[in-house]
């Protein structure tokens, strides 16, 4: 079996800094954020194993995982999962821009 580590690219990190921000912010406590932040670990864990559990999109390269109110876009490598960003299914679908 190929061991994968999962690169998160510089806009994905930013994505989820922000978004663990607001809810820190929101809800005057980080306890929905770390929430979050230990879904998003526990679902990435599942996709170094099955990297193809992920949902197709009209970029062939990019599959997205679906974690709650949010999917992580991402490309699988030979020895590498990139993160490429993470978008909140309640956004405007018309500003996702993957890459």
């Amino acid at each position: 079996m190929v061991r994968r580590n999962v690169v998160w690219s510089s806009k994905a990190r930013i994505k989820l800094l922000d978004i663990l921000e607001y809810y820190n912010k929101r809800n005057k406590s980080s306890a929905y954020s770390n929430k979050i932040y230990k879904k998003f670990t526990k679902e990435l864990a599942l996709l170094k194993k099955h990297p193809g559990i992920g949902v197709k999109t009209d970029d062939d390269d990019i599959r997205g995982l679906i974690v709650e109110n949010f999917i992580l876009f991402y490309e699988t490598r030979p020895k590498m999962i990139i993160v490429h960003t993470v978008w909140d299914c309640r956004q405007n679908p018309e500003s996702l821009i993957i890459k």
